[in-house]
């Protein structure tokens, strides 16, 4: 638990020097996620760090902020985003980093295995922070698109494949469709040189690709088409046009060739 904290500050970190070597201005500039500007980007991150802490040491209060939360969403605001327009620049980014690292601090001091709410089934408290280092590194991506920054990929990565690839049957759930039987093996170019792998080797269906185009697709941050990931076999094809690492409903994704 402690070098899977140690992975989630580093994301963190990286992020924080990106939003912080320009200007505050930079936090108004429109990001590819469509009326979200960097600040949005980073207001949504505050926020739901925010209630993964809760989830992590209050989990009635937790359940409680849920049910206001749909209310919210439904009538059509996201208090994620208005979390951060209610306040300046500059106090978004201290409060942002205040309790980023009061979850972190919180997520040390629990068993790996405790079962932890959230939006959806309970998960243990390592997928729990996985999760939040994945949402960390997406909407960073969004960042570094805004910026026109370079970001070097990590093995951290590994953390965003490994969720991609265990969310395959959910990115079916959540488009409606009937999850197939076929097995599906994946094998990425980890950016050290070496292979990450998941699945039976043997199945017919596989994924190969670089791991940073594989979890810039599941992430929904590039089209499949911009990405080099290469899908044998009808079950891995059918997953790569629908794949989704994130919880809720399938988002609109990015736009084919503006990122190629």
């Amino acid at each position: 638990m402690d070098a899977l904290c140690d992975d989630v500050t580093a994301e963190h970190v990286d992020l924080d020097c990106l939003v912080s070597s320009g200007s505050l201005a930079d936090l108004d500039r429109p990001t590819p996620a469509p009326g979200w500007s960097v600040g949005d980007q980073i207001s949504h991150l505050w926020y739901f760090d925010q209630q993964a802490l809760l989830a992590l040491t209050d989990p009635d209060a937790f359940r409680a902020s849920t049910e206001q939360l749909l209310a919210t969403v439904s009538g059509g605001e996201d208090p994620s985003v208005a979390a951060g327009r209610a306040i300046g620049p500059a106090e978004l980014l201290e409060r942002w980093r205040a309790d980023r690292q009061a979850l972190v601090s919180a997520a040390r001091t629990v068993d790996p295995k405790a079962r932890v709410p959230w939006y959806g089934p309970a998960m243990s408290a390592r997928s729990f922070v996985t999760a939040r280092l994945m949402e960390t590194w997406a909407h960073g991506q969004d960042v570094v698109d805004s910026l026109g920054a370079e970001r070097r990929p990590t093995a951290r990565l590994r953390h965003v494949a490994h969720i991609g690839v265990g969310a395959r049957a959910f990115s079916y759930v959540t488009n409606g469709r009937q999850v197939p039987d076929a097995d599906v093996f994946v094998r990425l170019d980890a950016p050290d040189g070496d292979e990450w792998t998941w699945g039976d080797p043997n199945a017919p269906d596989r994924v190969d690709g670089p791991a940073l185009d594989f979890c810039l697709l599941v992430t929904q941050r590039r089209h499949r088409s911009d990405t080099a990931v290469r899908a044998t076999g009808p079950a891995a094809d059918e997953w790569l046009d629908i794949a989704q690492a994130f919880a809720g409903p399938p988002g609109p994704g990015r736009s084919p060739g503006a990122f190629s």
